[in-house]
C-alpha cells in the first residue's frame, strides 16, 4: 500500500499502520467513501474519530490518506506518555483516552492533598495521601472500557533512557521549570530509529488564568531551552534579608528552609521533602517563631507549603483549555489528520479570551537541541568559581539550579571546581585561570538537575 504519514510522527507510526493493514487487508479509502468494517474501533462510540480519520478534508496535509487503520493503530499500538498527574495531567489523561489512545503511561512523584480535589477530578476524598499516578490510572481504567493506563509513582529522573524510547509521543503537564528542562534535554536528544527520528514532545503549562502550549519536533522546531527567556527566573530573596531583616512571611519561611534546616538537621541528613507533612510542619512551626520575633503576620501552613514547593496558582478552566489544545496536537502529530501547531500558543482569559500562536525560532548553540559546539562564556581573567556559579544560576538563558562544575586545566586533567556533595566550598573563592589553570578557550563540564546530561562550556577570557 502506498501510505505516507510524513505529516505525522514519521516512520514509527507508518510502520504500525502498515502492520495493521497487513493483518486486515487494504484500508485506503477513496474520496467520500466511509469505512464500515466490523470491529471494536467501528462502534458508534468512535464515529466522531472516524469522521476525522476516514474522510478527506481541506485541512489535512496532501500526504494524508483517509484510512480506518489510523484508528486501529491509535487504539492498539500507539503509546503515549503523560508526565504529571496534577490539574493539567488529569485533563490530559481524560482527553487522550477518550480520543482513543488506550495505551497511556502516566508518571508523577506526588501524592494527593485535600487541596487538589477542587480541580483534579480523577481523585476522591478517600484518595488523599495516595499516589496521584496510581489513583488517576485506576480511575480511568475503571471508567473507560479498553483503557490500559499504566502508572509510575516516581521522579522522571528515576526512569532510564530505554523507558522513554518506547513512547511515540510525550505530552507534559508539569508545574516545575526544573523538571520541564530536564525532560526536554532528554527527549530532544533521543534517537528512536536508525533514521535518527526524535520523539515528538507536546508541552503545556498554566499559571492562574494564563497558559501556553508548544509543539517540539526536533530539529524542525525550537525546544524549551531555545526559548528559556519566556520563563522568568525563579524568585530568590537576598540572603542578608533572610538572615537579618525579614519583612515578609515568605522571608521567614525561606530562612528556615535555606538556613535553619541545614543548621539543625531535624531529620538527620534527609533533604526537605515538600510532600512530607512532618517536614512542612517543622518548617511552619519554626517560621512562626521567627515571624513572632520580628512581628510579622501571615504565616500559614498552606503558605509554607506553597513557598517550599513553589506552588503556582491553578484554575480549573485554564487547565481544561490547555489540555484540550495539547491533546489535539497529539492527535494531529500521530495521524497527520491536520497541520500541527507551529509552534507556540499563548492563552489568557483574565480579561475576556485571548490566544496568539506564533512560530518561535531555534537558538543557535542551544544547550539541549543543538550541542554541536560548546557555548562560549566570556569572563575576566580573574574570574572566580563563585562568579561562574552565579552566572550559570542567574543568567536568563541558562537558569541552572545547583550546578556542579568541573574543568580541564592546561594539561588536560579534569578538576573538580565545585561539587555540592563534595568538600569544595573553599574552591568558590579561587580563580579559574590562576588557581585551577583553566586556559583561555578551555572547557568546563557542568552537571545540573535541569539537564539529563552534562553540558559543556568554552571559557574565553576578556
Amino acid at each position: 500500500m502506498e501510505f505516507e504519514i510524513t505529516a505525522g510522527v514519521g516512520g514509527r507510526i507508518l510502520r504500525l499502520v502498515m502492520e495493521v493493514e497487513g493483518a486486515q487487508g487494504t484500508g485506503t479509502l477513496d474520496s467520500g467513501e466511509f469505512c464500515s468494517r466490523d470491529s471494536n474501533s467501528n462502534s458508534k462510540r468512535w464515529n466522531h474519530m472516524r469522521k476525522i480519520l476516514e474522510r478527506p478534508s481541506p485541512f489535512t496535509y496532501h500526504t494524508f490518506n483517509p484510512s480506518y487503520e489510523y484508528l486501529t493503530a491509535l487504539q492498539e499500538y500507539v503509546r503515549v506518555l503523560v508526565v504529571g498527574a496534577g490539574g493539567l495531567g488529569c485533563e490530559l489523561l481524560k482527553n487522550l483516552v477518550l480520543l482513543g489512545f488506550r495505551n497511556v503511561d502516566i508518571i508523577d512523584m506526588d501524592t494527593i492533598d485535600i487541596s487538589n480535589l477542587n480541580r483534579q477530578f480523577l481523585f476522591r476524598p478517600d484518595d488523599v495521601g495516595k499516589s496521584k499516578a496510581h489513583c488517576a490510572a485506576a480511575f480511568v481504567n475503571k471508567r473507560v472500557e479498553g483503557a490500559n493506563v499504566i502508572a509510575h509513582h516516581c521522579k522522571i529522573q528515576d526512569k532510564d533512557v530505554d523507558f522513554y524510547k518506547q513512547f511515540h509521543v510525550v505530552v507534559c503537564g508539569l508545574d516545575s521549570i526544573t523538571a520541564r528542562k530536564w525532560l526536554n534535554s532528554l527527549i530532544v536528544t533521543l534517537d528512536v530509529s536508525e533514521e535518527d527520528e526524535k520523539i515528538p514532545f507536546v508541552d503545556g503549562g498554566t499559571e492562574g488564568f494564563k497558559g501556553n502550549v508548544r509543539v517540539i519536533r526536533t530539529p524542525e522546531t525550537p525546544c524549551v531551552e531555545c526559548n528559556l527567556d519566556l520563563y522568568p527566573p525563579q524568585i530568590n530573596f537576598p540572603m542578608c534579608t533572610l538572615a537579618s531583616t525579614p519583612r515578609l512571611p515568605e522571608h521567614c519561611i525561606e530562612y528556615v528552609r535555606l538556613l535553619l534546616w541545614e543548621r539543625e538537621k531535624p531529620f538527620g541528613e534527609t533533604p526537605i521533602d515538600g510532600d512530607c507533612p512532618q517536614h512542612i510542619s517543622w518548617i511552619y512551626e519554626k517560621a512562626q517563631e521567627r515571624a513572632a520575633q520580628f512581628r510579622i503576620d501571615g504565616i500559614t501552613y498552606r503558605l509554607t507549603q506553597g513557598v517550599v514547593k513553589n506552588i503556582i496558582p491553578a484554575v480549573a478552566s485554564t487547565n481544561a483549555v490547555i489540555a484540550a489544545a495539547c491533546s489535539t496536537e497529539v492527535l494531529k502529530l500521530v495521524t497527520g489528520c491536520s497541520r500541527f501547531m507551529d509552534n507556540f500558543m499563548l492563552f489568557n482569559d483574565l480579561d475576556g479570551i485571548y490566544t496568539f500562536t506564533y512560530s518561535a525560532e531555534r537558538k543557535k548553540n542551544c544547550l539541549a537541541c543543538d550541542r554541536g559546539e560548546a557555548r562560549q562564556l566570556f569572563f575576566s581573567k580573574n574570574v572566580t568559581v563563585q562568579e561562574v556559579y552565579n552566572y550559570l544560576v542567574e543568567s536568563k538563558d541558562i537558569q541552572m539550579k545547583s550546578p556542579g562544575i568541573q574543568g580541564y586545566n592546561k594539561e588536560g586533567v579534569l578538576k573538580n571546581l565545585y561539587m555540592k556533595n563534595i568538600t569544595t566550598e573553599e574552591n568558590l573563592k579561587k580563580s579559574l585561570h590562576v588557581d585551577f589553570e583553566i586556559p583561555d578557550g578551555g572547557e568546563i563540564q557542568v552537571a545540573d538537575p535541569t539537564f539529563a546530561v552534562a553540558v559543556s562550556f568554552k571559557i574565553t577570557y576578556e
